[in-house]
């Protein structure tokens, strides 16, 4: 099904992962649900749509080489029908994060402006924008636990920790997928200066490290988080080593390692609020 382009420019599926992620991490740090959740979701899911929107009205000219599908270099919507859209979704979000709390709220407001600056300016800035990109995922999860205040917040941190790392592995590669037309926008982005066998192993380091945080919550989730993440690990460490073998950023995408790791992080979230549940209705002494 082809969806309009208001839609897919927003990256629907990204967004409402994205809302989930926080409900999860609400649930996680507090064991429980109220009505305020929503507004969790709903903040999330329209910052986030408001962010991929700008993103992609700064990026026009790159993503006619790199994604010409997408709605505005395919002649579907302008370059400042874009900009309105998505000033009216940041509007929308913070609006919904005035119904959650104080901490909740200042996130949003931070989060707009790192998106906003992020599609200016921070990710033509080498490996800045990549740690941008990471902190928004990561910080996902310190919104959710933020709503239970101070001590749900610190609950999620290895969650952030998990993310972090591991969003950052995935831009470098989605990096080194597009150097040829990111050279020709004008962007200077690390696989371009550094070589792209220097960044696989810095991708890879990454991912050792997110794995390595992945194990922190085996403390209060037990064996059976354990048995999960271990699978989830493996794949994540398998598919970003595979592209030790890439000479070219064609054979980069040709691997899909980063579409890979997309759906491994969202297996992740799965297993987060499946071992969150156990802990719940099957305490774990």
């Amino acid at each position: 099904m082809h969806l309009p382009g208001f839609i897919r420019i927003t990256r629907p599926a990204n967004c409402l992962v994205a809302g989930g992620a926080a409900i999860i991490a609400y649930f996680i740090a507090a064991g429980s649900f109220i009505p305020e959740t929503l507004f969790l979701f709903v903040t999330v899911l329209l910052i986030t749509a408001a962010g991929n929107t700008i993103n992609d009205a700064y990026d026009a000219a790159i993503d006619a080489i790199n994604r010409p599908d997408r709605p505005i270099p395919s002649g579907e919507m302008t370059v400042r029908t874009a900009q309105q859209y998505s000033l009216l979704l940041f509007i929308g979000g913070i609006g919904a994060a005035l119904f959650t709390n104080s901490i909740c709220l200042s996130i949003a407001v931070f989060n707009t402006l790192i998106l906003f600056f992020y599609a200016r300016s921070l990710k033509k800035a080498m490996l800045i924008g990549n740690i941008a990109v990471a902190y928004l995922s990561g910080s996902i999860f310190l919104f959710g636990g933020a709503l239970a205040g101070i001590e749900g917040l610190i609950i999620t941190l290895p969650l952030v920790a998990i993310t972090f790392f591991g969003t950052v592995a995935r831009e470098i590669l989605k990096d080194a997928e597009d150097i040829d037309g990111d050279a020709l926008g004008g962007a200077t982005t690390f696989p371009m200066v550094a070589g792209l066998q220097r960044s696989v192993t810095v991708a890879f380091g990454c991912a050792i490290i997110a794995v390595m945080a992945s194990l922190i919550p085996v403390l209060w989730w037990g064996l059976p988080y354990l048995v999960g993440i271990l699978v989830l690990d493996g794949a994540i460490l398998k598919s970003v080593y595979s592209v030790r073998r890439c000479s070219t950023p064609a054979c980069v995408r040709d691997l899909r390692v980063t579409k890979q790791l997309a759906y491994l992080m969202y297996a992740a979230l799965l297993i987060f609020a499946l071992a969150a549940g156990m802990e719940i209705f099957i305490p774990i002494d």
